[in-house]
């Protein structure tokens, strides 16, 4: 006999490699979430910092939240005379000499053309710059130069570097909302620079002394009731006794010229004043002699001249009646709720089939399901799924096929169970129970059938002699 060679083992075929599904979703969404987030804040920062260029902004009349009005009411209480104008030549000329503090509370919106005239105040005067930039900085040659800037003011105490300030009004007021943007000594500057709150206030006592504050924040209605802000508000601007307040409602227009008496042009206000400035000619209404309203004989400030400037636009009284920080919370806690939301109702791929971690009893299960079935109210669906278990059971016993129509399957459990065809009929097709107490009596009924119809010695089941 000569041993057959068995038949190699059948090589398995190579299967294909299974590719697996690039999730591209789960990298974009939280990167897309995240930067919906960022947009989200800076967007609401953005709305919540005032700007200088807004109507009312630091305005002596003006009674929003960014206004000037109650640091107006606090000077006049004080018995300090605020006098306000709205042409930046017609401040420079209500200086004419006598002891006054011009506030400047938007540098930015002066003319490129009329900032370099704040660096020749009269001597005895003082100047208050509100968060100047570095353009009008240079425009009036300070040697002061801006350093770092801050996401919000901060509230810090007037020797918060360590270093004492020299500043009466700043001692006096002690912690206030001050450091906004910071300031430092330009370049090559080697003379006396006063700083206080670690910089956000910077004092030159010159003959004319200068005082640059880096927020404006004390000066507010929203936050001069906070800290020390009203103290230092009042003690930069009163100490002269007399304000010329500066009040720009946008960017102020280039200044006209116009030919003096002799010598070369002259300054004038914007059109509709007489006022000129640079020969000393020019005595119309609000100049220097002429006491009219805005200029310096007015004595106080310029009622006629706030009448004159027209209503003001009426504000929507849904957004006054809130601060702003309520709306930026509601649009918070809306998009964190979106997010709850896209989090529940996440499907991020197809639902895959696990084993259960633990055995439920049958029992468990049932009573659950129940419990679901009575919390929704749903008695139909319930009433359903107790008929078509009653059914399958009765069908299997009977030995009836599934399709046996429902008059002859009733015939069949009557002639077992006992009672009319049109009873059992109604037990096992009938409508839907309209209350608890009723499905309870049909689940009763229908076991009480089941039972009896299984029970019946004539038709064997598995596993019983037959």
């Amino acid at each position: 006999m000569t041993a057959t060679a068995a038949p190699p083992a059948p090589v398995p075929a190579k299967t294909a490699p299974v590719r697996r599904r690039r999730r591209w979703h789960r990298i974009v969404i939280p990167f897309a979430l995240a930067t919906v987030l960022v947009t989200v804040t800076l967007l609401t920062h953005a709305a919540d910092q005032p700007d200088a260029g807004d109507r009312g902004f630091l305005s002596p009349v003006a009674t929003g939240d960014d206004g000037g009005s109650r640091l107006a009411e606090a000077l006049r209480g004080q018995g300090v005379t605020v006098q306000r104008e709205t042409d930046t030549l017609r401040a420079l000329l209500a200086l004419d000499g006598r002891p006054a503090t011009l506030f400047v509370p938007a540098p930015e919106l002066l003319h490129p053309d009329t900032v370099g005239a704040l660096g020749d105040l009269p001597a005895g005067s003082r100047l208050v710059l509100v968060d100047p930039s570095r353009r009008v900085l240079e425009s009036v040659d300070l040697p002061v130069a801006p350093t770092d800037r801050r996401w919000a003011a901060r509230a810090v105490d007037p020797e918060a570097d360590g270093r004492p300030c020299p500043l009466p009004e700043a001692d006096r007021a002690g912690t206030a909302a001050v450091r906004l943007q910071g300031y430092a000594a330009a370049g090559g500057y080697a003379g006396d620079l006063r700083r206080c709150y670690s910089g956000g206030l910077v004092h030159l006592p010159w003959a004319a002394d200068v005082v640059v504050i880096g927020a404006s924040d004390p000066f507010r209605n929203d936050r001069i009731g906070e800290w020390g802000n009203e103290a230092l508000s009042t003690g930069l601007l009163g100490v002269r006794g007399r304000v010329v307040w500066l009040d720009l409602d946008g960017p102020a227009p280039p200044p006209h010229f116009g030919t003096g008496s002799s010598g070369p042009p002259a300054w004038s206000p914007a059109p509709g004043g007489s006022t000129t400035w640079g020969d000393g000619s020019g005595t119309g209404d609000g100049g220097p002699a002429g006491g009219g309203p805005g200029g310096p004989g007015d004595g106080g400030d310029s009622d006629e001249q706030d009448r004159a400037d027209g209503p003001q636009p009426e504000e929507n009284p849904l957004w006054s009646a809130f601060p702003p920080w309520f709306w930026a919370l509601l649009l918070q806690l809306a998009l964190a709720a979106l997010l709850v939301v896209l989090w529940r109702a996440r499907r991020l791929g197809p639902p895959v089939g696990e084993p259960l971690p633990v055995q439920v009893r049958a029992a468990e299960t049932v009573l659950g399901r129940a419990r679901l079935y009575q919390q929704a109210r749903a008695r139909g669906p319930a009433a359903g799924t107790l008929r078509a278990a009653t059914l399958d059971r009765l069908l299997t016993r009977l030995n009836l096929p599934a399709t046996t129509p429902p008059a002859e399957v009733a015939a069949f459990v009557a002639a077992r169970a006992g009672g009319t065809a049109d009873e059992v009929h109604e037990l096992l097709y009938g409508a839907e129970p309209s209350t608890d107490a009723e499905l309870l009596a049909l689940a009763r009924s229908l076991d009480r059938v089941t039972r009896t119809v299984t029970a019946a010695p004539d038709h064997p089941t598995e596993g019983d002699p037959r």
